[in-house]
């Protein structure tokens, strides 16, 4: 006799082509019921006589996009005996199944739309189960037609008969369209007038013209420019106000790409990705055609590959690299509808490529690298999120948290029945119009997802709007907040990806960032930490130093500069002196350095620090880098990194180890000192030594000292892996001169991959702690 089963599917598993997957591969196996989707996913009543191979197959050989999180299987009994198997339409129920994130074009849509035989050459808004829009357009689960925005198109016949069809590859593909029924472009002008004739081709004219375009994407407006005509990308920067900070580009195909940066095959990988992210690859020496303005000072570029039907068509249409920015106003989030892109970008763009689908939430373009050999996701957005990441070992009972995140890089995070689910990235609510995202993203997703949480945990420092919101919803649920340590948050998103068990013991986090309020009063950034989910104790850390000008000092890198050679030198002279000697007396002339002294010495507007951010902004002001003000976050840190990659590896000079730290106790707290670096560094200056080599001998000597600290840490309080979190943690030179000085401590060294090192993870990480509290009833 057949056996009968009940399988139930549970993670991403609805709108990647996953029932007609499971009907052919029934068909495969003689294997007779239904499936069907609903609130917890795809549900499989089945009967045959080879149920195991069934359920195996399900699990290898899966739709591309689809991620499973279980398989669950049962007994069953059918009232009466199937005489085949069948697809049965959508079922509700409580929520608990994902949302597929975007996909990029595929290759069989990218062939179709550029075979001219095809009814759907040419067409922007091409796609099928394997990719195209999902969560761009979703409004509800289960993910229907209905609950889309493409609910405003209805099919034509031909697209009917492809989505009623298991054996098509747009089987139940949700915004299936043709270019007789589905969604078209227009052009407008810069007034917003209504422009007659082809779009695309109204657009490529824009763009060889020198113009600049506002084209509507999946997630939200992009701002392109030919990234070949200086004049056009400068044009662009002078009408953004943005002087200095790199732009996006996207390169037609790999061979573009590698004409212009050096491109190995995990790259390649990574550019090709359904998620489609903007990959950063080292510059390629010498001149490639691109214009200067790309990317000011910098030897890294961020790249991608065409997102979707429209870019493809637009790049092949102009066959050059493009400036594919964000389509806003200089720190609010990205624009995403029609009028708001014509009232807001008029004053950058020279025209408008439009389309009728509209965008249901704003998902700005993911950023990724390759650093160690391993991806490292930058920041998590459209392709990325809202994919969940399982709990470890020992969080099955938790609770359902909601975490809030801080202040910059925002998003929030969800955790519920063993799985968290971090939100895309919204953006520093520091801006009006980013922390309206924020709030509304917190509604978006309890109603999306069906949250309802019973604790909320948010950042310790009074002052985040994050924080302020968290108090706000505790006190108007009645819920519990729990507040977690800045850097205690990036440690635990390192364990918590790393799937480091609850009751796994401690382990030694280091957390190196700009900014974090510390329970003693001082703005950390540099931190040794041994830590668990549930608690932490502060082990180490850089030498604090005055941070003069509070907030002034980040935006000015040369106050950090003072700063340090003061606390590094016996006297204020005695700075004053080794900096002329090193050649910065004259920018320093023209600024209020006597004013700045007299604040530090009074103890004026000078908080401490342990910022590792602020001890690299202070030597890339050293050797030129940003050095009176930096236009954008983490300015002089890039261009510092770039300048030590222009100089090669040391080994064999004799100095792979950089400049010298000294590592000095305060009780039971090691500091790492950076005076001896600081008189080494401006020695090396005054007698003309290389910036390129000064900025690498740092980075060798930082890390150094940072892996020779650890591994003292580590044997004096018997951790069992080390963590490493943090902003300055994107630093890619640094992580891979980190990675290859902790490679031989004996233990496992747990890094980021999937959640973003910056505070973009720091939600992840407050949710980890908070379900570890709260399950230890602490």
């Amino acid at each position: 006799m057949d056996d009968a089963a009940e399988i139930r599917v549970r993670g991403l598993v609805q709108g990647v082509g996953f029932r007609p997957f499971i009907w052919q591969i029934a068909a495969r196996f003689d294997i007779r019921g239904e499936v069907l989707n609903d609130g917890e996913g795809v549900l499989i009543r089945a009967t045959g006589h080879d149920l195991d191979a069934f359920c195996a197959a399900i699990r290898a050989e899966a739709p591309p996009l689809a991620r499973i999180r279980s398989v669950e299987r049962r007994p069953f009994v059918f009232a009466a005996p199937p005489a085949g198997f069948s697809i049965v339409e959508t079922q509700g129920g409580t929520k608990k199944t994902g949302v597929t994130p975007d996909a990029v074009l595929c290759a069989a849509c990218r062939a179709e739309i550029m075979d001219r035989r095809e009814r759907r050459h040419g067409y922007a808004f091409t796609n099928c189960t394997h990719c195209g829009p999902r969560f761009s357009i979703v409004d509800a689960i289960p993910y229907d037609r209905s609950a889309t925005r493409m609910r405003h198109f209805a099919m034509c016949p031909v697209c009917r008969s492809e989505y009623e069809n298991p054996a098509d590859r747009r089987f139940h593909a949700q915004p299936i369209a043709c270019p007789d029924c589905g969604p078209q472009l227009t052009f407008r002008d810069r007034q917003g007038h209504l422009i007659a004739g082809d779009p695309l081709a109204l657009a490529v004219e824009t763009i060889r013209a020198g113009g600049v375009l506002a084209l509507k994407g999946l997630g939200g407006f992009h701002l392109a420019c030919d990234a070949t005509d200086e004049r056009a990308v400068m044009a662009l920067r002078q009408r953004k106000r943005r002087p200095d900070k790199p732009f996006a580009l996207m390169g037609l195909d790999a061979a573009m790409i590698g004409r212009h940066c050096r491109l190995t095959p995990g790259h390649l990988a990574l550019l090709s990705e359904p998620a489609g992210p903007v990959v950063l690859l080292d510059r390629l020496g010498g001149e490639t055609g691109l214009a200067p303005a790309v990317a000011p000072r910098l030897s890294i570029l961020g790249w991608m590959l065409p997102t979707t039907p429209l870019h493809q068509l637009l790049c092949l249409a102009l066959n050059r690299p493009l400036v594919m920015t964000s389509g806003n106003l200089s720190g609010e989030p990205q624009v995403i509808g029609n009028e708001e892109a014509l009232e807001k970008l008029a004053a950058f763009a020279d025209g408008f490529l439009l389309h009728d689908r509209d965008i249901a939430r704003r998902l700005d373009d993911s950023v990724a690298t390759i650093v160690g050999g391993d991806r490292r996701v930058l920041r998590r957005a459209r392709g990325y999120a809202p994919a969940p990441l399982e709990m470890p070992p020992g969080f099955a009972g938790a609770p359902p948290i909601l975490a809030l995140g801080g202040e910059l890089k925002s998003a929030i995070c969800q955790l519920a029945d063993g799985e968290a689910l971090l939100s895309h990235h919204i953006g520093d609510l520091e801006d009006a119009l980013s922390y309206a995202e924020f709030e509304k993203a917190i509604d978006d997703y309890a109603t999306l997802f069906d949250h309802r949480p019973s604790l909320i945990a948010c950042d310790q420092h009074p002052g985040y709007r994050s924080t302020l919101k968290a108090q706000e919803l505790t006190e108007a649920k009645g819920l519990p907040l729990i507040q977690v340590q800045h850097h205690h948050a990036h440690i635990a998103s390192a364990m918590a990806e790393n799937g480091w068990p609850r009751d796994g013991g401690a382990v030694l986090g280091i957390a190196f960032d700009g900014t974090g309020h510390g329970p003693d009063g001082t703005v950390w950034g540099g931190e040794f930490l041994l830590a668990n989910y549930a608690d932490f104790t502060r082990v180490g850390s850089l030498t604090p130093f005055p941070l003069p000008g509070g907030a002034a000092a980040v935006r000015e890198p040369w106050r950090n500069l003072l700063a340090q050679t003061v606390s590094a030198f016996s006297t204020p002279d005695a700075a004053l002196a080794a900096l002329e000697r090193a050649g910065l007396g004259p920018v320093l002339a023209a600024k209020p350095v006597t004013a700045i002294l007299s604040m530090m010495e009074r103890g004026i507007n000078t908080p401490l620090t342990s910022s590792v951010g602020r001890l690299f902004d202070a030597v890339g002001a050293a050797l030129g880098c940003a050095f009176t003000r930096v236009s954008f976050e983490g300015q002089s840190a890039m261009e510092l990194e770039s300048l030590a990659r222009t100089f090669p590896a040391l080994a064999g000079r004799g100095d792979e180890d950089g400049y010298a730290f000294a590592i000095r106790m305060e009780g039971d707290l090691a500091r790492l000192d950076p005076a001896p670096m600081w008189r080494l560094l401006l020695e090396d200056l005054a007698g003309g030594v290389s910036p390129a080599l000064v900025a690498r001998r740092f980075h060798c000597g930082f890390a150094t000292a940072s892996a020779d600290l650890a591994v003292v840490l580590v044997r004096r309080h018997q951790a069992r892996a080390i963590a490493l979190s943090g902003g300055v943690m994107q630093n890619a030179l640094l992580m891979e001169l980190l990675l290859a000085r902790l490679a031989d401590c004996g233990l496992p060294v747990l890094t980021q991959r999937q959640v973003p090192a910056n505070d973009g993870g720091l939600a992840y990480g407050q949710a980890a702690i908070a379900a570890a509290q709260a399950m230890a009833g602490t």
